[in-house]
């Protein structure tokens, strides 16, 4: 059984005081069967109160206020933790009788939450992929492979293209994006085959370091098998979730999940940067911050010139003009 050891780093800079900063973190590793937290050092400046509550899908969610003017907000997780390598579904019950099984429980608490599908304009495009016949021919085992190896071969894993505010038909259209667009459009073409499919935020730490996703939060989908249970499938990776993944928390997308988020009274310029760090059984994860520091784009800056420093998203955008 692995044990890691991770740091995780959020840094909010401002170019004036800020004040009554307001924040939800969702850094508390899930305690279950396949995860086990050693230990856990949570540092925000300030040193602000945290209160500790379970959401809707039984996540552990922090909440504080860091009332004083500051220019800079930095919030330091630091993680030991076990994980287990999972059991893999049989497929030994009748294919007939695992998709007979989604669509008894598709109206059934928790599962309908997992099979509401956002509409979009490309929906029906993506609803013909997911409907061909060869997925319902086989296992749902099967079939949830097959899916994740479709988006994994089909979309470009492309840094900087898109936020978390991109569209699903931005992500359709580019065909590109990072991990939680892989994740997003996995979830759509499940939840087409009423496969009920959820949003898993955390952290891959891979053995050999040759995963896309290191050096940042990662996320990945949990698909329902009939008999089984919540299995986890990495699109980025083209894997199935085992001991190398550590989870954060579970939602319907990337807004149930989030690992950081809150608001402020004072300027909207601000600088975000997220850094993690991962190290295995034989050494420590880094506590060189400024040395996994990376910086994001902002929400509140990104109509400012929106896309027109991105060579990428242009080439796209002329491509879908000349079709």
């Amino acid at each position: 059984m692995p044990r890691f050891f991770i740091h995780h780093v959020t840094k909010y800079t401002y170019p004036e005081p800020v004040r009554d900063s307001a924040n939800q973190i969702m850094l508390y590793p899930i305690k279950d069967e396949n995860q086990e937290v050693q230990s856990q050092q949570i540092t925000i400046t300030g040193e602000p109160f945290v209160e500790q509550f379970k959401d809707y899908y039984g996540n552990e969610v922090g909440s504080f206020m860091h009332i004083a003017p500051h220019k800079e907000l930095r919030i330091d997780s630091n993680i030991a933790v076990i994980t287990k390598p999972i059991k893999f579904p049989s497929d030994e019950i009748a294919i007939e009788l695992q998709w007979d099984h989604l669509l008894q429980i598709k109206n059934i608490a928790p599962f309908i939450d997992f099979l509401k599908q956002e509409s979009f304009n490309a929906l029906p495009e993506v609803k013909q992929i997911a409907d061909a016949g060869f997925y319902k021919s086989v296992s749902v085992f099967v079939a949830v492979q097959q899916l994740n190896t479709y988006v994994y071969q089909n979309f470009q894993y492309i840094k900087g293209i898109t936020s978390v505010e991109t569209t699903l038909d931005e992500v359709w259209n580019l065909r590109a994006g990072v991990c939680q667009d892989f994740a997003h459009m996995l979830l759509v073409m499940l939840r087409l085959l009423n496969i009920p499919a959820r949003y898993v935020s955390g952290y891959v730490c891979p053995f050999d370091h040759n995963l896309r996703g290191e050096g940042a939060t990662h996320a990945w989908v949990e698909a329902y098998i009939p008999f089984y249970g919540w299995l986890g499938l990495d699109p980025t990776n083209n894997c199935i979730v085992s001991d190398g993944h550590v989870r954060l928390a579970i939602g319907r997308s990337f807004s149930d999940c989030s690992p950081v988020k809150g608001s402020y009274k004072g300027t909207a310029k601000q600088i975000l940067e997220v850094g993690v760090s991962v190290s295995g059984e034989e050494g420590q994860a880094t506590k060189d911050v400024n040395a996994i520091l990376t910086q994001q784009a902002v929400s509140s800056n990104l109509n400012e010139g929106a896309g027109d420093d991105n060579s990428y998203r242009r080439h796209m955008q002329m491509v879908q003009q000349q079709q």
